[in-house]
C-alpha cells in the first residue's frame, strides 16, 4: 500500500484518482510548517503540493521512502529540486493542464480589445451612455500574428481560424511541414509585425525573446496592430508599447503579464484609455485548478506503481557507475546542443548526437538528454528541463536519432550534434574533453577548430581572402569590442573558411549587421555559452 500525502487545499475532484486507487492511501495534512512536515513524511512515498508548502532539504532527508513530489501547477519554485535530484525523488509537475485556460484567456483579450469592452463597462456604469467613442473591429478576415506555437500557441491558432482570421505562425521550430499540417502561415516576426492586424505572443522569456517587440519593431509595424500578451512580462517592451500608441502606430494592447509583478502604481499600463490589464490570470479558472491536480495525480500514480511517466522536472536516478562515466560530459553536451541551435537559422525537424570512442558502449541516454536540452532551451528557456525535454522534441515534431562508432578521430570520446533544417540545411558541431585543457569545440560544419565553448563568441562565414580578419579586428575595435581568441577553419586556400572569435562581452545586433557588410564576409551571428 503506497502512502500520499496532501500538504496543500487540493479539492477531492483533482485527486479522485488517487483516493479511488486501491493500493494508494491517501491522507490530507495543510498547513504544516517545515518541521511539522519533515516530523512525519518519513512514513510516505509521495508528496502532492500547490505552492503554499516549501518541499527543502530538510523535509527530502527525512523522507525515507519518498519517491516523488507532485506539484499541481507549473511552478516549481517552492521545491528544492538539487535535493530531490540527489536523493532520486522524481518532482513533477503539469504543464498541459493550464493550456486551454490561458489560451481562452487570451482570446477573451482580444475580443475585448476588439470592441473595447472595459472601456465601454466602466464609462456606462459611471452614468455615461457613450455609443460613439467605442467603434470596435471585426476579428473576421483579419490576419492574427502568434509569435510561439507550442501548447497554448497552436490553441489560440485553432480558435482564431472558427473566427475566420488568417494566421501568421512564429515558431524557431516551427517547419514548413507541421505549419501545413496545423492550417497556418510559415512567417518571421518581422512578417508578422508588418503584415497583422492584431498580435499575440506565446513564447517563454529568453535572453533572445527579451525585447523581440521593441522600438525597431514598432517602426516598421502595421498602422493598427492589436498587440496580447498572456505569456510572460518582457517579451514586449513596455515603454516602446506604450509610445507607440501613443504616436498611433497601435490601436491597443492587452497585457495580462507585466515586466515587473505586481506593477508599480504608475505604471503607464495602468491609466492608458487604449490599454487593457488583467492579474495575471491566465490559469486561474476553476477547471484549470482541478486539471492540475488530475495530471499531476496520474503521474504520481504511474511512477510508484513503476511505469512510464513524463512532465519530471529533474532527472530521474541513474546508475553510479554510468553516471561517473557521463557526467564529465554533460556541460559539454549541454553547449553542443546550445551552439548547434543558435548557428541554425531554419527550423530544426532532427536532432542527431553521434558519440564516438569509449562512451559508445555504455547507456548514453543522460547525456543525450543534456544535448537536447541545450538544443531546445536557446528557444524555450526555463520550459525546458532534461526530462521533458525528449518530450517537448516529440511534441515540435522534432526527431532525435542517436548513433555510436567505436573509432573517434584521434580522440578518447567525440560528441557531434548535427541539427537537420529544411531543404537539408545542416549545422554541425564537434566537442571532447582534453587532458590539461577542458572542454574544446573541435569541428564547426566542415571545418576543424580548436575552441573552448565558453562566454560569448562570434561566429563568421567568409571566403578565405587577403586582408579580411585585419578588417573584422579593425571595426570590432572601432566599436570597443576586444578579441579575446580567434580561430580560423577552412579546407583549402582561398575557399570557404570560418572565424570564430571569442570576445569581452556581448555584441550589439548594429555590430553583427556591420560586419555583414564587410566584402567577403557572409554572415556573422553571436554565440553565446
Amino acid at each position: 500500500m503506497f502512502k500520499v500525502l496532501v500538504s496543500d487545499p487540493i479539492s477531492d475532484l483533482g485527486i479522485k484518482q488517487l483516493m479511488d486507487a486501491a493500493d494508494v492511501q491517501v491522507e490530507k495534512k495543510t498547513g504544516l510548517g517545515e518541521d511539522e512536515l519533515a516530523a512525519i513524511i518519513w512514513e510516505y512515498d509521495a508528496l502532492l503540493v500547490r505552492s503554499q508548502t516549501r518541499v527543502t532539504e530538510k523535509i527530502m532527508a527525512a523522507g525515507a521512502k519518498l519517491k516523488v513530489v507532485g506539484r499541481a501547477g507549473v511552478g516549481v519554485d517552492n521545491i528544492d529540486l538539487e535535493a530531490a535530484t540527489k536523493r532520486g525523488i522524481i518532482v513533477i509537475n503539469a504543464p498541459d493542464g493550464n493550456t486551454v485556460t490561458t489560451c481562452e484567456h487570451a482570446f477573451a483579450m482580444m475580443m475585448a480589445l476588439a470592441r473595447h469592452i472595459p472601456q465601454a463597462y466602466a464609462k456606462t456604469i459611471g452614468g455615461e451612455w457613450d455609443r460613439k467613442s467605442f467603434l470596435g473591429v471585426e476579428l473576421r478576415n483579419k490576419t492574427l500574428g502568434v509569435l510561439g506555437m507550442g501548447r497554448i500557441g497552436s490553441e489560440v491558432a485553432k480558435r482564431a481560424k472558427a473566427f475566420g482570421m488568417s494566421i501568421l505562425a512564429f515558431d524557431p521550430f516551427l517547419t514548413q511541414e507541421r505549419a501545413e499540417k496545423m492550417e497556418v502561415k510559415l512567417a518571421s516576426v518581422d512578417d508578422i509585425v508588418r503584415n497583422a492586424d492584431f498580435m499575440t505572443v506565446h513564447t517563454p522569456l529568453t535572453p533572445e525573446t527579451r525585447h523581440m517587440i521593441a522600438r525597431p519593431q514598432f517602426e516598421v509595424m502595421k498602422k493598427g496592430m492589436r498587440i496580447v500578451n498572456c505569456a510572460r512580462g518582457g517579451i514586449i517592451d513596455e515603454a516602446a508599447l506604450v509610445e507607440a500608441i501613443n504616436e498611433g502606430i497601435v490601436a491597443g494592447a492587452a497585457f495580462d503579464v507585466f515586466e515587473s509583478e505586481p506593477p508599480q502604481k504608475d505604471h503607464p499600463f495602468l491609466n492608458h484609455p487604449k490599454i487593457i490589464v488583467t492579474p495575471h490570470l491566465g490559469a486561474s479558472t476553476v477547471e484549470a485548478q482541478e486539471n492540475v491536480a488530475i495530471d499531476v495525480s496520474e503521474e504520481v500514480l504511474h511512477i510508484l506503481r513503476n511505469e512510464p511517466f513524463k512532465n519530471a522536472v529533474n532527472i530521474p536516478p541513474v546508475a553510479a557507475s554510468v553516471m561517473n562515466r557521463l557526467q564529465p560530459y554533460f556541460s559539454i553536451g549541454e553547449k553542443l546542443g546550445s551552439f548547434a541551435a543558435q548557428a541554425a537559422n531554419q527550423a530544426v525537424h532532427e536532432i542527431h548526437v553521434e558519440y564516438a570512442g569509449d562512451l559508445s558502449d555504455i547507456d548514453t541516454l543522460p547525456l543525450t538528454r543534456y544535448i537536447v536540452q541545450g538544443v531546445l532551451a536557446h528557444h524555450l528557456g526555463s520550459e525546458v528541463n532534461i526530462v521533458n525535454c525528449m518530450h517537448l522534441a516529440k511534441l515540435r515534431d522534432i526527431n532525435v536519432v542517436v548513433t555510436k562508432a567505436s573509432k573517434s578521430k584521434g580522440f578518447t570520446n567525440l560528441l557531434t550534434v548535427t541539427l537537420k533544417s529544411q531543404n537539408d540545411v545542416e549545422n554541425l558541431v564537434a566537442g571532447t574533453l582534453l587532458n590539461g585543457y577542458g572542454e574544446r569545440i573541435v569541428q564547426i560544419d566542415k571545418f576543424p577548430v580548436d575552441v573552448a565553448p565558453e562566454g560569448h563568441q562570434i561566429l563568421i562565414s567568409h571566403n578565405d581572402k587577403p586582408g579580411l580578419i585585419g578588417r573584422v579586428g579593425t571595426l570590432l575595435g572601432e566599436n570597443d569590442v576586444n578579441i579575446a581568441s580567434m580561430q580560423v577553419g577552412r579546407k583549402i586556400i582561398g575557399g570557404a573558411a570560418i572565424m570564430i572569435l571569442t570576445v569581452d562581452k556581448a555584441v550589439q545586433k548594429d555590430v553583427l549587421n556591420q560586419l555583414t557588410t564587410l566584402p567577403e564576409l557572409n554572415r556573422a551571428i553571436e554565440i553565446t555559452l
